[in-house]
């Protein structure tokens, strides 16, 4: 039997720049408020539709992402480097060093993207998924059957849960009413509402597969429809028969990357909270209970894979410890390799999905009730959550001035002296983080944390990552004007 792959696919179209966006006509902007209750059909009966899509239509828009063109250093390998090379130190223009590398700059194309977004508020913030504003220069929203664009900014992203919120300046925009997906039941109906594949305003039905699945991307507890999702549709919702935003719409798991196969959305318990996150703090608050593991369930099948032996757990539901993190939440909490999680806050957890859908919803700082079993004997155990830097303080996105530090690009001559295509030099130390390293005036940064630092954006980029990592540090390598390398460790720690 042939075996077919199935691989996960953001919903992102890529669009040429040539293409012009549709005209669209004026819709009514007023806020949606309070969706009548729409009761659901007797069993065997059709459901009706239209009502859930006149409702969810006005409140999905059109995201245009801009990557604006750029110039670029790359290395590249001449072949004759080694033949020609001059042992006289480069007198004769060969020789220069670099095992053969040499650099040279291209002007990479404009490039433009299309997905989709949700208003959330009359005043004008739209979720969406991150990877439809990641890198983008320039954001433009259009709003359903409306010519006017908006011009957008991000409030705040995560790679991680793959959500993003953003903000046009409008008023009285139509609103989307949010509903609590942890009511959703697999079976129920549902539309998926977007712009996929070029055609704006589109409408697709199916229902609700499947809940808390877990998706290699990184992203959690997902719910699953046969609704078509294509490219495009991503940062689309995913609505219930009244109307009610249940999901984003974010990814498709299909052999050939079109809808064979099924779509995946992120539930409104996690979108909710990571809403929330971004207007507080800018950053979302990602709370650790500080094990490694999985299903239980899948362990025992791959252990009879492997003609293994297995223990009897006393269940099949639940989710096994494998590893506890050390100085983690549920090592302070006195759980163990072999535990068996099987219920959190009253919630219960069959599936390692089920985990990562509730604590996905809380704060590090959060106090959580662990039922679990050792040995089939159940106990209970309240535990704080900690971030991922294993405190319980509130993560920020750090930007340049921490660093205490002013920087310029490299001058064509600086580049052709010390033999480098690229680098930002530091111009003026005025305390911070670089003070308190050592790291002098006039040092030449080229690398931070295996990351190639050609512009203040790259660097911004590097402190912004670091500050919200495991690892709040910044391992910068670089060269002092005379050509020696330096190495620096910068920490950022929040205060």
């Amino acid at each position: 039997m042939k075996k077919i792959v199935n691989v996960a696919t953001p919903a992102i179209c890529v669009v040429a720049l040539a293409l012009s966006v549709a005209a669209f006509t004026k819709t009514n902007a007023a806020t949606t408020s309070s969706a009548p209750i729409v009761a659901s059909a007797p069993a065997g009966q059709p459901v009706d539709l239209t009502y859930a899509a006149e409702k969810a239509l006005p409140s999905v828009v059109y995201i245009k992402s801009v990557q604006n063109s750029k110039l670029q250093t790359v290395e590249y390998s001449d072949p004759f480097e080694e033949f020609f090379s001059d042992p006289f130190g480069g007198f004769f223009g060969r020789g220069q060093g670099n095992n053969g590398k040499r650099q040279r700059q291209v002007q990479t194309p404009k490039r433009a993207a299309a997905g989709s977004g949700v208003i959330i508020s009359a005043d004008g913030y739209i979720v969406t998924n991150n990877h439809v504003v990641d890198g983008a220069d320039e954001l433009t929203v259009t709003l359903n059957e409306n010519s006017k664009e908006y011009s957008a900014r991000v409030i705040g992203a995560d790679k991680t849960t793959d959500l993003a919120l953003i903000k046009i300046d409008a008023k009285n925009l139509p609103a989307i009413v949010i509903a609590n997906s942890d009511d959703v039941r697999v079976g129920e109906w549902v539309l998926a509402v977007g712009n996929p594949l070029g055609l704006n305003n589109t409408v697709t039905a199916g229902i609700v597969s499947a809940k808390a699945r877990s998706m290699g991307s990184g992203v959690s507890s997902m719910i699953q429809t046969d609704a078509a999702i294509n490219q495009g549709n991503s940062g689309g919702a995913l609505v219930n028969t009244r109307g009610e935003l249940i999901g984003i719409n974010a990814m498709l798991a299909s052999p050939t990357g079109s809808n064979i196969g099924y779509g995946f959305a992120i539930p409104t318990s996690i979108v909710s909270k990571a809403i929330d996150d971004f207007k507080k703090y800018g950053t979302y608050q990602r709370a650790m209970i500080g094990i490694q593991g999985g299903s239980l369930k899948d362990y025992v099948d791959a252990m009879k894979d492997q003609d293994k032996d297995v223990k009897d757990y006393g269940t099949m539901e639940g989710v096994r410890i494998d590893k506890v993190v050390e100085e983690g939440a549920a090592a302070d909490a006195g759980l163990k390799s072999e535990d068996i999680i099987t219920e959190v806050d009253g919630k219960k957890v069959a599936t390692m999905g089920d985990l990562q859908g509730i604590i996905a919803q809380k704060r590090p700082g959060d106090k959580v009730t662990v039922k679990y079993l050792r040995d089939k004997k159940a106990k209970t155990v309240t535990l704080t959550l900690k971030n991922e830097q294993g405190n319980t303080k509130v993560v920020k996105n750090a930007d340049l001035d921490v660093l205490g530090g002013s920087f310029k690009a490299l001058t064509d001559g600086q580049k052709e002296q010390l033999n480098i295509g690229y680098g930002l030099e530091v111009i003026k130390i005025s305390g911070g983080k670089l003070k308190d390293a050592g790291v002098p005036k006039g040092f030449i940064i080229q690398r931070v944390n295996d990351q190639t630092i050609k512009s203040i954006d790259d660097l911004q980029n590097a402190v912004k990552e670091a500050s919200t990592s495991k690892e709040p540090v910044l391992y910068i390598q670089g060269i002092y004007p005379t050509g020696k390398k330096g190495y620096f460790a910068v920490p950022l720690e929040n205060e």
